[in-house]
């Protein structure tokens, strides 16, 4: 971390240095915007980054146009003799009527991965802000492929049909679920009921043959003690 603190600070004094050369008299100020992040995979031949300016109170005289790459472990001053052809790594392109620059990056490779810095200076102002660098755009080099922006707007629109979907289907196996669930506990209910109605049903006979059989059993001794008299009675006049 202190080394990559150390490399920006001395990335930041060498491109001033370099401004503040360029500059040289009048009065202007100018502020420069670049994208702070790009990202692209190793299948792409050439990438492009653009860098737009705006000048107040600057000489018509088109600026010049200062590309810096701060990689991992080294600062680079890019193109500072001029790169206009497609063969050279880097191609440089200018628009002052459009206030826009560009690099591009050509034979794209992982080692492309870095901060890219754009800096304009009008040299005919010795004002510091007459002097001015981008934020510099993170360029990242993947090793795998990335989706195209049309495969990626279509996943970003089926994404949330898909949460819809999803919800949706659980919603309705929990309806499902809670259904089956009252239905077993409905069925449980009424085989519980109908258990319940046979054990009373059963019991109840059982209460009426123990009745009768209780009746049957406390009516045999009067019985016997009827025939035990009249047979008595029999025998005293037979006697006579």
């Amino acid at each position: 971390m202190e080394t990559a603190n150390r490399g920006k600070i001395a990335l930041g004094l060498e491109i001033n240095l370099i401004l503040f050369y360029v500059g040289a008299v009048g009065t202007c100020t100018v502020s420069v915007t670049q994208p702070s992040h790009l990202e692209v995979d190793y299948t792409h031949k050439a990438v492009t980054i653009e860098c737009t300016f705006s000048p107040v109170g600057c000489s018509t005289k088109p600026p010049i146009s200062l590309w810096f790459r701060y990689g991992a472990h080294q600062s680079e001053n890019l193109c500072s003799r001029g790169c206009h052809s497609e063969a050279d790594k880097f191609t440089v392109r200018e628009s002052p009527a459009q206030n826009q620059v560009s690099i591009t990056v050509n034979r794209v490779s992982l080692n492309d991965s870095a901060i890219y810095i754009c800096g304009i200076a009008f040299p005919s102002s010795v004002k510091p802000k007459a002097k001015q660098t981008g934020g510099g755009t993170t360029l990242v080099v993947r090793e795998t492929k990335l989706l195209s922006k049309g495969l990626r707007n279509t996943l970003i629109v089926l994404l949330p049909l898909l949460c819809i979907y999803v919800t949706g289907v659980g919603v309705i196996f929990i309806i499902l679920s809670q259904s089956e669930s009252n239905n077993l506990r409905n069925k449980e209910t009424e085989e519980d009921s109908r258990k319940k109605s046979a054990r009373r049903i059963f019991q109840d006979i059982a209460q009426e043959l123990y009745r009768k059989r209780y009746v049957e059993t406390s009516q045999q001794p009067e019985k016997d003690r009827n025939s035990y008299e009249n047979r008595r009675a029999l025998y005293n006049q037979q006697r006579l």
